[in-house]
């Protein structure tokens, strides 16, 4: 039997009315299922894209990893290749270094084997600036075109004074000999005592020679003539403008000019023309225009007579070794009075020079041997 019940005049069954909220409620599990299943297909979708995300990640780091492995070991390589290269530099350096040793021993070698030679032979001298004489002017005819004077240049002797050292002139040379023949001299300064030591002095060669000029009478050279004209033009105007007497010039003999370098000679055929325009030192051209050139002397010189001599001033002895133990004046003067006792084997003091550490002085000598002033 269907139980009914009558509603607002209407028959209602019961069961009818759970069966539409049955069928509602099992709607609303389906869209629920359905919904749980869309969202359980998008997380395993998310599941996956991420496994592939982690996968490309994880190979993305092995490969950054075996990468920064072969970069490290190429790294490695690199550096024990600039390793080996720089010991390899170090060595050639080092080789190079012990070379140039070598080569700059050689080469002070070779130095005093030259500077020895150089003393032996005197092929090369030193002369220090010093005035020359004028010995003689040769004239042999007043028709000659040339006046030869000559000079006689005399190198004096030295000797470089080092620091520490001392030279001393004794009147008499048996003195010196004395003196050389001890192996040290003890010099009492107040309370310190030192012992210096006698040395005989050698002096390097000096030279001796005669330098003779022959000074034309007829001709003369003359510069900054520049190049106004063409060369043949230009040499025309020059000796045209030589010949004018007005000009203090002269009949000329031969005229050469030089256009690269404005300059020439002029050979007059009479005597006293040549030295009047040297004594006035210019000379005015007229190329067109006035020009004022130099006029110098023509002269040729040569060296005749070179000697070389040496000698050795049997009176003077060089002391060595000798200790700032007071100033320098103090103690050349205790050197004077050790040096002039009979006693200490010494004799009169004719001069004494001593000069201090770190400084250095030049000795000059006469030919007989007295020492001038340094």
């Amino acid at each position: 039997m269907s139980a009914e019940k009558q509603v607002n005049g209407e028959l209602v069954n019961p069961d009818e009315g759970r069966m539409s909220e049955a069928e509602a409620e099992l709607k609303k599990y389906k869209d629920l299922i359905e919904s749980a299943d869309n969202e359980r297909s998008r997380l395993l979708l998310e599941k996956a894209e991420a496994e592939t995300e982690k996968k490309r990640a994880e190979a993305e780091l092995q490969s950054f990893m075996e990468s920064e492995d072969r970069d490290a070991e190429r790294f490695n390589g690199d550096l024990l290749e600039v390793q080996e290269e720089r010991k390899s530099l170090d060595r050639v350096q080092l080789d190079l270094k012990r070379e140039l040793h070598d080569l700059q021993k050689k080469l002070q070698l070779k130095r005093d084997e030259s500077d020895s030679l150089r003393r032996k032979f005197k092929i090369e001298a030193r002369i220090p600036v010093k005035a020359v004489k004028f010995a003689r002017v040769q004239e042999r005819d007043e028709a000659e075109d040339q006046v030869e004077s000559v000079f006689t240049v005399t190198q004096t002797p030295s000797f470089l004074l080092k620091g520490g050292q001392a030279l001393i002139t004794f009147e008499e040379e048996k003195v010196a000999e004395q003196i050389l023949r001890l192996a040290k001299c003890s010099v009492a300064c107040d309370k310190a005592k030192m012992d210096v030591k006698p040395y005989a002095l050698s002096l390097d060669p000096s030279v001796k020679f005669e330098v003779h000029i022959q000074v034309s009478k007829k001709s003369i050279r003359f510069c900054n003539a520049p190049p106004t004209l063409p060369e043949e033009r230009m040499r025309d105007r020059l000796e045209l403008s030589f010949s004018r007497v007005s000009r203090g010039g002269g009949e000329v003999e031969k005229l050469e000019y030089h256009r690269d370098t404005g300059s020439g000679r002029v050979t007059f055929l009479s005597t006293g023309v040549a030295e009047n325009l040297v004594h006035r030192g210019k000379f005015c051209v007229d190329t067109g225009s006035d020009v004022v050139v130099d006029v110098l002397p023509l002269y040729e010189y040569q060296l005749r007579k070179f000697q070389t001599y040496s000698g050795t001033p049997h009176r003077t002895v060089l002391l060595g070794g000798i200790q700032a133990l007071m100033d320098e004046e103090d103690l050349q003067d205790h050197l004077e009075i050790h040096f002039q006792k009979p006693s200490n084997y010494g004799g009169e003091v004719e001069h004494i020079k001593y000069v201090s550490d770190g400084a250095q002085l030049t000795a000059f000598f006469s030919e007989d041997g007295k020492e001038n002033e340094a």
